[in-house]
C-alpha cells in the first residue's frame, strides 16, 4: 500500500496547527479527518479505521495521553504521534508511552514541516 492510500486522523483543537499539517499532508496525497476533541475523536474512531493518529496532548475535554490509551482500547494497532507544546521528549510521562507502545512517537510544538512529514512517512512505510 502506498502512503497516498492512507487515511490518518489529525486531533487538535487549534486551527492555525491543522491547517499546517493538512497543507503539508495532502501534498503527500494523505486523507485526513479532523476531530477537535476527545468526544469527536472516539466518534471517528467508530466509524473509520485510520492509519494513523496525530494527537494534541493537550484538547479541551481530556489530556492526549488518556485519550491515547482510549484510542488504544479501540484499536491497539493504530499508531499515534503525540504533539505537545508544554511536554518534553525527556519527560518521564512521554518516555514511559514510548516505551510502553502507547504512543510511537512524540513531536514538540513548534514543530519543523520535516518533523510531521518524517514521522508520518516512517510509521505508514
Amino acid at each position: 500500500m502506498k502512503i497516498q492510500e492512507r487515511t490518518l486522523l489529525i486531533v487538535d483543537d487549534e486551527p492555525d496547527i491543522f491547517w499546517v499539517m493538512e497543507h503539508l499532508l495532502k501534498q503527500e496525497g494523505l486523507d485526513l479527518i479532523r476531530a477537535l476533541n476527545g468526544q469527536e475523536t472516539l466518534v471517528a474512531m467508530k466509524k473509520k479505521h485510520f492509519e494513523l493518529v496525530l494527537l494534541d496532548a493537550k484538547l479541551p475535554d481530556i489530556e492526549g495521553l488518556a485519550l491515547a490509551k482510549k484510542i488504544k482500547e479501540m484499536d491497539s494497532t493504530v499508531p499515534i504521534v503525540l504533539i505537545s507544546g508544554y511536554l518534553s521528549q525527556d519527560d518521564e510521562i512521554v518516555q514511559n508511552s514510548l516505551s510502553s507502545g502507547l504512543i510511537s512517537e512524540y513531536i514538540s510544538k513548534p514543530f519543523q514541516h520535516t518533523e510531521i512529514l518524517n514521522a508520518v512517512k516512517n510509521l505508514l512505510l
